[in-house]
């Protein structure tokens, strides 16, 4: 009875027909939404698959040259996967970092070192690499010369002073070396007695290398001669020269001994008597 009354309201829709007019607009939205949803979707997974990938993890190579004196300021080269320098701190380590993944090769140089081991190899895998260490050993040098004559060298005194000290012996050929010597700046003196040389002195500066031909003119000094003191004559002999057999005959003469005098004879006192009769 209801039911049909309702259906007989003018401008009214029945029920079931109500929920039906719901349902189709349902439907047309969400065939308006869903592509729309759709476009979206798709146009995020594009714009993620075109992103960059983020840069690669990157690590870090350092060690030690000792003894600081041969490590300050040394130039640490490295080579392979990438190339890069540094400066070894006062402290002799060096450190090179935003290293990739890779294999490299670590070399030192500092003038006037030599370096054990000469490089090393550094492998990079996911990690940083420590204790990449070097020890560095002063390079020595050697000056050498000539004094001639060889007169005059032979056995002359040769001083080295300066950053280091030393003094040699000039062989017979006037020849003379230093060696062991670390770079500096020296001065190398000659001197034996009797001889002026010239150069009296002269510098030399070892930068990385030997020094030779530092060589020195000797002349023998005028007036100059070597006096020979005669041996004394014993006081317990002389020598003297007598003419016999018309040869000179040197005679040697013990010292005389002074023998002490004999005594004399009492002298007795005689009267006049006896001697008148004598």
């Amino acid at each position: 009875m209801n039911l049909a009354r309702n259906e007989d309201r003018p401008g009214k829709l029945p029920h079931w027909q109500n929920i039906s007019s719901c349902a189709r607009s349902a439907v047309l939205l969400a065939g308006i939404f869903a592509p729309l949803a759709f476009l979206w979707g798709c146009s995020g997974v594009v714009s993620g698959q075109s992103t960059q990938a983020p840069p690669p993890q990157t690590y870090s190579i350092s060690g030690t040259i000792s003894p600081a004196a041969g490590g300050t300021g040394a130039t640490v080269t490295l080579s392979g996967t990438a190339s890069a320098t540094t400066t070894a701190t006062s402290s002799g380590s060096y450190t090179f970092t935003g290293v990739a993944n890779g294999t490299y090769t670590v070399t030192p140089t500092h003038s006037g070192y030599t370096f054990t081991p000469g490089n090393r190899t550094a492998v990079v895998s996911g990690a940083n690499v420590t204790a990449a260490d070097f020890t560095a050993a002063a390079q020595t040098f050697g000056i050498s010369g000539t004094i001639s004559p060889a007169a005059g060298g032979n056995g002359a005194t040769v001083t080295l002073s300066g950053a280091a000290s030393a003094t040699t012996t000039a062989n017979s050929s006037g020849n003379y070396a230093f060696s062991g010597l670390a770079n500096g700046t020296y001065a190398v003196t000659p001197s034996r007695t009797g001889y002026t040389f010239s150069p009296s002195v002269q510098a030399a500066t070892l930068n990385g290398a030997n020094i030779t031909g530092l060589n020195f003119t000797a002349t023998a000094q005028v007036g100059y001669s070597v006096e020979r003191q005669a041996p004394r004559r014993s006081r317990t002999a002389r020598a003297i020269t007598l003419s016999l057999d018309c040869r000179m005959v040197p005679i040697l003469l013990l010292p005389t001994i002074q023998a002490s005098p004999l005594p004399r004879p009492a002298r007795t006192s005689r009267s006049p008597q006896q001697t008148s009769q004598e």
